[in-house]
Parts: C-alpha cells; structure tokens; sequence
C-alpha cells in the first residue's frame, strides 16, 4: 500500500509547548498524500481559555471512557477552538435544491467517466471486495463519488480540533462528545496519528466519509498490513470498509436495489411505510419502466417529486444505503451513478423543472403546520425527510389529495388554508 508522504515529526509535547506561547500550530503534511492541514483562524481569548477549561474537565469521562492519560494528553495537544466549524455548523442552505438538480450533479458526465476509469484502475480490488461483501462494486464506487469525488475531496481540517470544538460548543455536544471519544479510540489503536487524522468540519474522514463511531464499528484492514487506513491515498481499506458497512446494514447480496415503475392510474400506496412483495405490486397494477419483471423482494414505492415526476420501487438495498446517508436523493444518487458506472440506463421519466423551489421558511413552516394538525411529530428543521414526507402523505389522504408526500407551495396553500 502506498503511504504517500512521511509523517510529520513534530511531537504533542512540542506544539503544546508552542501553544503555551500564544504559537498557533496548523501541522502540514499528508495522511499518506493528503492535501495540507486547514489552519486554524484566530479566537477570542475568553473564548479559547473557556476551551481550554472544558478540555482540562473532559478529561475525566474520556479516560473512564478507557482512553489512556498519555493518548488524551498527545491527542488534545492539538485541540484548539476553532469558529470557522461553528459557523459551518450553524450555515443552512436558504433553498432546498430540487431532487433532479442534485442527481444532475451527481450522475454528471464528468463523475460517471471518473468511475470508470476508476473501475478500470481498481478491478482487482472492488472484485474482491464485491466477492468478500456482496455489495456490487458499482455501488461501492457510487458512494466513493458521492463522498469524496473519488478522493479528491477527502477534507483538510485535523478532526480532533473540530470535534473538540463541537463538543466544547453546547448545540449538540453529547453527540460530538461520543465521536471526539470514538477518534481517541483510533489515535490510541495505532490505526493513525493525531496529526494526520484530517476529514471534513464535522468529523467525516477518509474516502468515503466515515464518522468516527461507524469507523470502529465498521471500517476493516483489507489490505491485512495491520491498521484499517482510511487516509492513505490508496482507497483499498476505505472501500472495502463501506461494503462491510452496506453489508452489515442490510444489504441483500444478488438483489437489486429497485427500479423505475410505471403507476397504474390513481395510485395511492405511495411512501416507506407501504411494504409489499414485487408480485404484490405487480398484482396492483405497477410496471417496470420499459418493461420486464419487477425485481425480486419486498419493498415500498417513492415519488421524490411527487406525482408529477419519477416513480421508484426501492427495496432493502435502497434502505442500505439509507442507513450510510439518510437521505432519498442522496440513495438515488448512488443507485444511478452505479447503474451510470456500468453502462446501465439511468432515469427515463421526467422531473417536473418548472416548479419552484421551497425556502427554508417555507419548509419550516410546512413542518409546523403539520405539527398544528396533528401528523408531524419530529424536530421542525426544514429538512424534508422520510419523517416529514410520510406527514405530508397522511394530511394528503386526510383531505383527500393524491398522497405523493411531496412538499410544494401548493401544499404549503392547502396548509394555510387549513
């Protein structure tokens, strides 16, 4: 396996005694040929010594936790109070990007050409990977390209200072205290450094964007060199770690993850909640798009643009791929930059282009006026999850619209309206 550039030589004991000087210390070097270390801007002084003192009482749970005193101590050397991750925490996208907008980004030209030439480079390696896992080596390289690009875009930033920071930030520290622990758990297990330990603001690394937490439970040394590398400019461990992922979430070996269909008029059993078996659709009147069989096995038909776009039957692939992002668009995205990858037909039906994307007050106020009705129940975020979808589905049935789950400002006036 490649190992790209030797690691830096700089110790914990060095930068904390820099630190001590006022020195801010952003290490450069690479995680077997990353790119350089995003430095990290200025802080207020108040804020950074209230850091400091929360640093100094973490310390307790995470050696209770079985982090050793000296891998606390190297790793939280290089912990610094960092704004810039506040400010990527708290920055929401104004818009919802449509569905079709963001399958045209993710099965582009571009993207599907550097599949294969990865699928080319790689053949060895996915092939057995796929024969290890079952999961297609397709989908693997989907998910590659939609977490990192192929690894161009692994991230800069060391992951314990953004960690530290998010846990140190209060709006959802719990859950960013338990993934500062988790990457303790690496650095102390050899599998790499504090220093090259870099990914993304909120603590995804590696080629294909593992939190900490899944990274010990799922990630695997496929190469057998003894750590399970996730850095290294050769994405072997990485890939190998997202099929034993998929794998152990469901993912059914020699099954599809679902396909186009055609809907008979009037058709109303639309959402993730209405399971049934591809004979049972197929006896209610549903078709593969462009014909043929339903695929095999039991599953549950999705608009992601509502009656005016795409129908989809998805299967218990389809939900693998849920637990790695969950998301239905980001689900398409892999399903159809793996069937792009191997040459297969992509998506025939058309997106509805013309409607008009719903502002996050718009998407807000949506979840609220669910809420106000009694069929939403979840965090009123602007997110249009299954949550929110299957809640437009009911109130849809309730007053007797096509239940498509679909949020537009159509919907957002028959809510008003009450």
């Amino acid at each position: 396996m490649t190992r790209g550039a030797a690691r830096l030589a700089m110790s914990a004991a060095v930068i904390a005694v820099l630190a001590s000087c006022g020195v801010r210390v952003a290490p450069i070097g690479s995680g077997g040929g990353a790119s350089a270390v995003a430095p990290i801007p200025a802080t207020d002084p108040g804020t950074e010594a209230g850091f400091r003192k929360w640093v100094n009482d973490f310390r307790p749970r995470a050696l209770s936790s079985g982090i050793t005193p000296a891998t606390y101590d190297r790793a939280m050397a290089i912990a610094r109070y960092n704004p810039e991750v506040i400010r990527l925490d708290r920055k929401q996208s104004e818009f919802s990007k449509p569905v079709w907008l963001y399958l045209d980004g993710a099965v582009s030209d571009v993207r599907v050409a550097t599949g294969r030439q990865m699928l080319a480079r790689h053949g060895g390696t996915l092939a057995a990977i796929e024969g290890t896992y079952g999961v297609p080596r397709e989908i693997v390289l989907a998910v590659w390209g939609m977490e990192s690009n192929f690894g161009s875009n692994r991230g800069k930033m060391q992951i314990i200072p953004s960690l530290a920071t998010l846990a140190f930030d209060g709006r959802r520290s719990a859950m960013f205290q338990d993934q500062l622990i988790a990457a303790l758990k690496i650095i102390q297990a050899g599998d790499t450094d504090p220093q090259h330990m870099l990914g993304s603001w909120a603590g995804a690394m590696g080629h294909t964007q593992f939190m900490p937490t899944s990274y010990l439970s799922y990630a695997v040394d496929f190469t057998g060199d003894g750590r399970r590398d996730i850095w290294s400019d050769d994405p072997t461990d990485s890939l190998a770690s997202t099929a034993a992922y998929l794998a152990r979430n469901g993912w059914v070996r020699g099954q599809a993850w679902g396909t186009e269909v055609e809907l008979p008029q009037g058709f109303s059993a639309v959402g993730k909640g209405t399971r049934r078996s591809s004979a049972q659709w197929a006896a209610a009147g549903v078709q593969r798009k462009g014909g043929g069989s339903l695929p095999n096995g039991s599953g549950s038909i999705i608009r992601p643009a509502g009656a005016n776009g795409p129908a989809f039957l998805i299967l218990d692939n389809f939900r693998s791929i849920l637990r790695y992002n969950n998301s239905d668009n980001y689900a398409l995205g892999v399903a159809y930059l793996g069937e792009a990858i191997a040459g297969r037909q992509g998506i025939t039906g058309a997106w509805p282009r013309s409607d008009r994307p719903l502002s996050q007050a718009e998407r807000m106020e949506i979840q609220r006026l669910l809420t106000a009705r009694g069929f939403y129940r979840d965090e009123i975020d602007g997110k249009m999850g299954s949550g929110t979808m299957e809640a437009i589905s009911a109130y849809q049935r309730a007053i007797g619209v096509a239940p498509d789950g679909y949020p537009t400002s159509i919907l957002l006036g028959q809510l008003r309206r009450g």
